[in-house]
């Protein structure tokens, strides 16, 4: 007499695997877009107080109005979300954020806040994956004398992650970095070496461009020239030249990298 073959197993698993391939697909696609993220923004490192930067990273370039943020002294950044094209700041996240805020006895209604909108720049100081979205952290420079910070989020469909492509487009339509300008720009129609070498002054009779703390903008035009382009963070100014960065605040050298 045959046995009946038994199929149980065999099912239990393949249904098993069909489950679990989407689970698979979204922590694939989270790992491609915080390589993805990490590549094109770089952290800005603040102070411990957060009233300052300490290392600075990349620039951004806000595309859409709307952005809140508030000052630094809040205990709790407000939480933006992008969704079907446009900044929102509802009801929900203002109760929440209130509810951040409870603890140090802040109120929503009594901390600093301003609105950033198009054209405006900013700093990012740490992007996460989050199993219902991306979320962003930002600080700007002051205005006023008041530092302002804030969270923008990207949220996932029913918490599933898309393709790293689609998420990267969606994030580009609010925000994207400022290229690097620091590297030289290549130099056509270039010497060659052995050429180069004679047509360049001895070293000791070219005295170094030094620019000291204090020095005013135009101080350091006379002495560096015009740079290759300048970002202007209200206060806070920096112009980019070939091999370095000069950073003034109030139009005074504050620091040079």
């Amino acid at each position: 007499m045959r046995r009946a073959l038994n199929f149980a197993p065999v099912l239990i698993l393949t249904l098993a695997l069909a489950a679990a391939a989407p689970a698979l697909r979204a922590q694939d696609s989270r790992a491609e877009i915080q390589k993805r993220l990490t590549a094109e923004f770089k952290r800005t490192k603040m102070t411990a107080d957060r009233s300052d930067i300490a290392t600075a990273g990349s620039v951004l370039d806000l595309h859409k109005d709307g952005l809140l943020m508030a000052t630094t002294q809040a205990i709790a950044p407000p939480t933006n979300t992008y969704k079907n094209g446009t900044l929102s700041f509802g009801f929900g996240a203002n109760m929440a954020w209130g509810m951040q805020l409870a603890p140090a006895n802040q109120q929503t209604t009594t901390v600093a806040q301003r609105k950033f909108v198009t054209g405006e720049k900013f700093w990012v100081t740490d992007f996460t994956i989050r199993p219902d979205g991306v979320v962003f952290v930002f600080y700007s420079d002051p205005y006023n004398d008041i530092r302002y910070y804030g969270q923008l989020k990207f949220p996932f469909v029913k918490n599933v992650a898309p393709p790293a492509d689609e998420v990267i487009k969606e994030i580009e339509e609010v925000i994207t970095a400022e290229a690097d300008t620091q590297q030289a720009a290549p130099v056509d129609n270039a010497a060659p070496p052995a050429q180069a070498a004679e047509q360049a002054p001895a070293p000791s009779s070219v005295p170094p461009k030094t620019i000291a703390l204090g020095q005013s903008t135009d101080q350091v035009i006379e002495i560096l020239g015009q740079p290759q382009k300048i970002v202007n963070l209200g206060a806070k100014q920096m112009y980019f030249y070939p091999d370095m960065k000069v950073i003034f605040t109030n139009g005074k050298v504050t620091d040079v990298q």
